[in-house]
């Protein structure tokens, strides 16, 4: 199939960073905002021992702020609870004045949890989480997946934000009634299975919310840490037309509703003929990730083959790309979010490159073209013809 552009030229909006999505920065200059010296003391040796990266740490935003006058860092790694000013505040302000990429430093207590998705919706462009007990054990075990979000967010395309005064936030509103229950619903034929990472949270919001009731099951990896996964999940079933939930081992795969892979799980679609069923079980990283979009792909090429309609989205790396390529050769429909709107345009590129992708589009236009997709007849090439 050939591949079919339809992207907006320019930039994302005014005060975009210099960021393009392309080669990464010589030199990394990553701000470390905590009030607990520990934790300032094991982050800033996780990232100083990693080539290409320079570390400066502060108490607070106040002395924070101080530092930035002198060097601008090209990614801030933020606590949220500090003394003086708390991390969301300065969020807001960096996001108005001049923004640099945020990744949210947060505890897995509940509220910090919400409090860490707030961030996403204020700006931040991803999470890390704290360290929990056996500090060197973390120095270890994460040190992988804290500089890849780094390099990551150094990529990131942002605009700046109306800053907001946290009287004037707009509360989620409650979920609206909706007839029936996903169990109870007859599975759909069609299958939407959807990847992203960087930048994702807000690309999937506004995906989902443009998304009808009866929309065809959709399948999500979001790279994000256990237990945030279902907050995330939760945030979008209240604002949200179709129901939306953590993905559970064994939850029929239905329409109308959409299901998040867990934090720390892979996520697999099994079944045939419309009828699929999801597995979520735990497994080594597969393309640096657990969730991995390529494990998600994989099984959805394998499941759905030509009733499904692949999209992937903004994210650091390639991970999606070769299972986005398998579905693609099995006749589902494939697209990308284009570079223009994509916060880090690493995923997408990588699965055009590999020819996975038919057609390249603007944030606001995939969720109608997903559907447009997922209600056409499944008239495509067999396999072989869909390889380039």
């Amino acid at each position: 199939m050939p591949l079919r552009r339809r992207s907006r030229q320019g930039t994302v909006g005014a005060g975009v960073t210099n960021r393009t999505g392309g080669d990464e920065p010589r030199v990394i200059n990553v701000l470390v905002v905590d009030d607990s010296a520990v934790v300032r003391q094991v982050l800033t040796a996780i990232l100083t021992r990693t080539p290409g990266m320079s570390v400066t740490a502060a108490a607070d935003p106040i002395i924070a702020q101080q530092k930035m006058k002198r060097i601008r860092p090209d990614v801030i790694l933020l606590d949220i609870h500090m003394p003086r000013m708390d991390g969301l505040t300065f969020l807001r302000q960096v996001m108005a004045e001049d923004p640099v990429p945020v990744v949210v430093c947060s505890s897995l207590t509940g509220a910090g949890t919400e409090e860490a998705l707030r961030a996403l919706e204020e700006g931040a462009v991803d999470i890390v989480t704290k360290p929990k007990v056996g500090l060197q054990g973390f120095l270890e075990d994460s040190a992988t997946r804290l500089t890849e979000v780094i390099r990551g967010a150094a990529m990131a395309r942002l605009a700046r934000r109306p800053a907001t005064a946290e009287s004037g936030r707009t509360a989620v509103p409650p979920a609206a009634p909706r007839a029936g229950t996903a169990a109870t619903r007859t599975s759909a034929q069609k299958l939407i299975a959807v990847g992203a990472s960087t930048g994702g949270t807000d690309a999937i919001r506004e995906f989902l919310a443009a998304m009808p009731a009866d929309a065809p099951p959709i399948v999500i990896v979001q790279h994000m840490p256990e237990r945030f996964t279902r907050a995330f999940a939760e945030r979008l079933d209240r604002t949200c037309a179709l129901r939306v939930k953590e993905a559970a081992d064994g939850d029929p795969v239905v329409e109308g509703q959409a299901l998040v892979a867990a934090g720390d799980r892979h996520l697999r679609v099994l079944g045939s003929g419309g009828l699929y069923v999801a597995e979520v079980r735990p497994g080594p990283l597969v393309s640096q990730h657990r969730p991995s979009v390529d494990v998600l792909f994989r099984s959805v090429a394998q499941a759905a083959g030509p009733h499904a309609v692949g999209v992937i989205m903004t994210g650091m790396g390639d991970d999606g790309a070769a299972g986005l390529l398998e579905m693609r050769q099995r006749g589902a429909a494939t697209l990308a979010q284009d570079e223009a709107t994509s916060i880090v345009f690493g995923m997408p590129r990588e699965a055009v490159v590999r020819g996975a992708v038919g057609e390249v589009l603007p944030l606001d236009h995939l969720a109608a073209a997903t559907l447009r997709e997922a209600r056409a007849g499944t008239t495509r090439p067999s396999p072989d013809a869909a390889t380039e």
